[in-house]
């Protein structure tokens, strides 16, 4: 199974003979993006929230094409791995490369601004520092100035400091692992850049700049600040906004300058269901010292985002390597919280072996299931086809498998263990944050096979010990997502379920289902396997034959 390979190929739309690319150029979900520039490689992450592996690396030699290749964040703060916390966790990170040394600064609203580090992208990465604890600072990104001072950008979160609007700036250590003093507010936006957030900074000749969004998420534009001095007074200019035409947002993200000298800037738009799907757009510096992003076609100094453009340099594309995360599964599946080890198994053949995870307390849904194994929706059009291998403990009652959509709203398939064999249900389930009760329609019942142990013994020392007959059964499922065009950039993302009792043949749900964002992120598809009671040993789910096109 190398779903990897097959993502990578929806990821840009890229026509080699024109030498241009079409935006998006990745449509997934990598909310508020950062890269820097190494060398002849691009290094870019990108919020992951509440999800886990976090911080994703991806790399590019052309900032089109890109490949997942590692991830900077496996484990957090102890107080993180208590459950689900939908829309917390790890937001809008940096990444810079400095003295040898690649880091990561992220902002979590409930806690302060971690870093972590590595002298190789591809990991291993260091555990959290800590630079900063405070309630509400977000959106951090450093910067080491030419006299070996080193300074910090960052932002606020007005629902936990009950105060946004502004930017602050304080000063870092050389080594960049602590603050050297407080961060003050160097700029105040609330007149003229509500909701100003997501801070980049950078030099350029003899000024300070500040790249920042501002107006918010889905209807914003892209602010810039200009300053003699890393503490102001800075000057401010809008220099991309949406157009009729164009895409809703643009909202934020980063500045790069390519090999040949021109310079790009890659920033996120956001579609709904789908995610905040990434952007390239060409950037030019002005005479006057201001940058302006996208083109210009009225000439009034602000630009607009381009929906095609000459690609930034030529080459290969994706390399389609397979990488796994530091929990042994592909890159591309996220847990809502850091797992336990104790919730899957790398299957040899590529398959992956989710065991039944105990729900210590009933629930009325799966809002707050932990171990739900998740992928992003990879394009505006797909289908994801698998085969399920069901395997409940026999001295269980109840324990169930599933296939979904998850987002506030989910729906899918699932296999629930019967004395009658395992039934196959199509759930749904509106505003599940509510608490809403999952509405259940029944589809059939599939019969078990039993499966005797099969010990391979060696000599006749071992005692015959008579253990547990189990029962299996297996299905193949498929989810078929298409777009339904609404008023505005952002289509439904209209989904279908079906299944197969022989892996050719599809029956299919008679039901739709329109997926929904959730909090910050976008719509997921995957799996999971449950249990209803304490017992030392449960059953599992084997998902294999993964195949999203």
């Amino acid at each position: 199974m190398k779903p990897c390979l097959v993502v990578v190929a929806l990821l840009a739309v890229f026509t080699a003979q024109a030498q241009r690319y079409t935006n998006p150029v990745l449509h997934l979900d990598y909310s508020d993006p950062d890269v820097c520039r190494v060398g002849d490689r691009y290094y870019m992450t990108a919020s992951s929230f509440n999800c886990f592996p976090g911080l994703p690396i991806l790399e590019s030699e052309d900032l089109v094409h890109w490949e997942l290749t590692g991830s900077a964040l496996w484990d957090y703060d102890p107080a993180f791995r208590q459950g689900v916390e939908h829309g917390n966790g790890v937001w809008a990170p940096a990444i810079r490369y400095h003295d040898g040394w690649f880091y990561i600064y992220v902002g979590d609203p409930d806690r302060g601004i971690f870093m972590v580090r590595s002298q190789n992208p591809r990991g291993p990465w260091s555990e959290p520092v800590w630079v900063v604890r405070e309630k509400g600072f977000i959106d951090p990104c450093p910067f080491w100035d030419g006299d070996g001072k080193a300074y910090l950008s960052h932002g606020c979160a007005g629902s936990r400091a009950t105060h946004k609007s502004v930017v602050f700036v304080a000063p870092l250590s050389a080594d960049g692992t602590r603050l050297e003093g407080p961060s003050r507010i160097v700029f105040d936006g609330h007149l003229s850049q509500p909701t100003i957030e997501g801070t980049k900074f950078y030099k350029r000749g003899e000024w300070y700049y500040i790249f920042a969004p501002a107006g918010g998420v889905a209807t914003g534009w892209q602010t810039v600040l200009r300053s003699a001095s890393p503490w102001g007074p800075w000057e401010e200019r809008i220099v991309m906004a949406w157009a009729p035409g164009t895409v809703n947002g643009p909202h934020q993200g980063a500045w790069v300058t390519a090999p040949d000298g021109s310079d790009w800037f890659l920033h996120f738009q956001d579609k709904g269901a789908y995610g905040r799907i990434l952007h390239l757009q060409p950037m030019a510096w002005q005479a006057d010292g201001w940058p302006i992003i996208g083109e210009d076609p009225d000439g009034d100094g602000v630009g607009q985002p381009v929906k095609a453009w000459e690609i930034p340099v030529i080459s290969s594309g994706a390399e389609g390597v397979v990488e796994q995360s530091p929990y042994g599964l592909p890159l591309e599946w996220q847990y809502p919280t850091i797992p336990s080890p104790y919730w899957h198994f790398a299957l040899p053949d590529g398959g992956i072996r989710l065991y039944s995870v105990i729900q210590k307390e009933p629930e009325a849904n799966l809002w707050n299931c932990p171990n739900l194994l998740l992928q992003k929706f990879p394009a505006e059009q797909f289908t994801v086809t698998a085969r399920l291998s069901f395997m409940p403990n026999p001295a269980l009652k109840g324990e169930q498998a599933g296939f979904l959509v998850q987002g506030d709203d989910y729906a899918g398939l699932r296999l629930t263990d019967t004395p009658d064999g395992a039934r196959l249900e199509y759930v749904s389930c509106l505003n599940a944050p509510k608490g809403t009760v999952e509405q259940v329609t029944p589809l059939t019942v599939l019969p078990y096979t039993l499966r005797e142990p099969d010990f391979p013994h060696a000599s006749g020392n071992v005692p015959a010990v008579k253990y547990p007959t189990f029962r299996q059964t297996s299905i193949w499922v498929k989810l078929s997502v298409k777009p339904r065009a609404v008023k505005g950039n952002v289509p439904d993302a209209v989904c279908h379920f079906s299944y197969s009792l022989d892996g050719k043949h599809f029956k299919a749900v008679n039901q739709e289902f329109i997926a929904q964002p959730e909090l910050w992120i976008g719509a997921k598809f995957g799996f999971y396997c449950n249990r209803p009671v304490w017992k030392n040993d449960g059953g599992w789910l084997d998902i294999q034959e993964i195949i999203i096109q």
